[in-house]
């Protein structure tokens, strides 16, 4: 019995050292398989042969292991620098990280992002099958990337380089909001402007950034008004608003009110709303009316926002909320965080 045991434990071990060695005779004869075609593509002229023969060997060892395919092709890109598809084989390379990275095979997003990036930067663009690898590889970048810099630098390169590619208008204000996070407000404000430009800046839907129009809107409006009508703090434009109510005098209550984007609407509606937008004079609301104010803010008032409950306007809707909040415009520092009476909110709250 024992001697049965023995020969099966080493009839076992001359299998697994024979399939050991099948497996290392197989890699080491791939091996000399690729190093002989090396040598082949080295000695030949062609470009086409060459870029056929890489390719196919590229593929075969993405598929054998996702690891030997970067390799073979970084290799061959750092001892062949003259060969004008190296764009394309780091494309390859940097794909390959990005799937690799997206089948859970550990975060190789910066590895792919390092190659994308080297790809820009450092070569030509190319066209393969039709395709831009610049501007496939910067859809790549702006999907991995969260360095605003670099992003900017990448939603520029998308505009500018490729206009028919893309939705300028969705990319001017991505590039707006990259700005804003690097503190960059002139830039910020003028691609806005862009958008805005745009002929469906109005109407576009942008995945992620709702009321894009209306907030680029503001900012330029804001941008180009004279900014008269802030006050250094709350408290003073509290005080001013109270006193022109005492005193009915709806010319000053006219002049304090923001010149731009001044709202009118009740809590349901929308800012963005076209009707919010309507112009008035505080005069049609004053005459004829008994007028009152609450003593204290709304309890729900914080450092940015304010709500003063008034009272008497008219007999369709009694209650009105004045609205005050503080300037958020870094563009113009002596007009940020100054105090603004922006809008008017009908009804009791919600």
């Amino acid at each position: 019995m024992r001697k049965k045991t023995i020969l099966k434990i080493f009839s076992l071990i001359l299998l697994t050292a024979s399939s050991l060695a099948i497996e290392s005779c197989t890699k080491e004869e791939e091996t000399d398989d690729i190093e002989e075609t090396k040598a082949m593509l080295d000695s030949t002229s062609s470009e086409q042969l060459r870029y056929a023969e890489l390719n196919r060997i590229a593929k075969s060892l993405h598929e054998k292991s996702p690891t030997d395919m970067p390799l073979f092709l970084t290799e061959w890109v750092e001892t062949h620098p003259e060969d004008p598809y190296n764009a394309y084989w780091l494309f390859m390379v940097a794909s390959s990280y990005l799937e690799n990275s997206k089948k859970d095979m550990g975060d190789s997003k910066p590895i792919a992002e390092y190659y994308f990036e080297r790809i820009i930067r450092n070569y030509p663009d190319l066209l393969v099958n039709g395709q831009s690898i610049h501007f496939a590889s910067l859809e790549h970048l702006i999907e991995i990337s969260k360095n605003p810099s670099n992003r900017i630098f990448y939603f520029n390169r998308l505009i500018n380089g490729f206009p028919k590619n893309v939705s300028k208008t969705e990319m001017y204000v991505r590039l707006a909001l990259e700005y804003e996070n690097e503190g960059e407000w002139d830039q910020a404000l003028d691609a806005y402007t862009h958008f805005l430009e745009q002929p469906d800046a109005s109407t576009i839907q942008i995945a992620g950034i709702p009321d894009a129009y209306a907030n680029a809107r503001k900012m330029v409006d804001f941008s180009n008004s004279p900014k008269d009508w802030t006050f250094d703090t709350l408290d003073a434009l509290e005080k001013a608003v109270k006193s022109a109510i005492t005193r009915y005098d709806w010319r000053a209550l006219d002049s304090y009110r923001s010149k731009v984007n001044f709202f009118t609407m009740s809590w349901k509606t929308s800012e963005s709303d076209a009707n919010a937008q309507e112009e008035f004079s505080m005069r049609n609301f004053m005459r004829g009316n008994r007028i009152r104010y609450n003593m204290e803010l709304d309890e729900s008032s914080n450092s940015d926002e304010a709500y003063l409950r008034t009272t008497g306007w008219s007999t369709y809707v009694n209650v009105w909320y004045l609205y005050f909040r503080k300037v958020n415009f870094p563009v113009d520092p002596d007009k940020h965080g100054k105090w603004e009476w922006a809008g008017i909110y009908l009804g009791e709250k919600l």
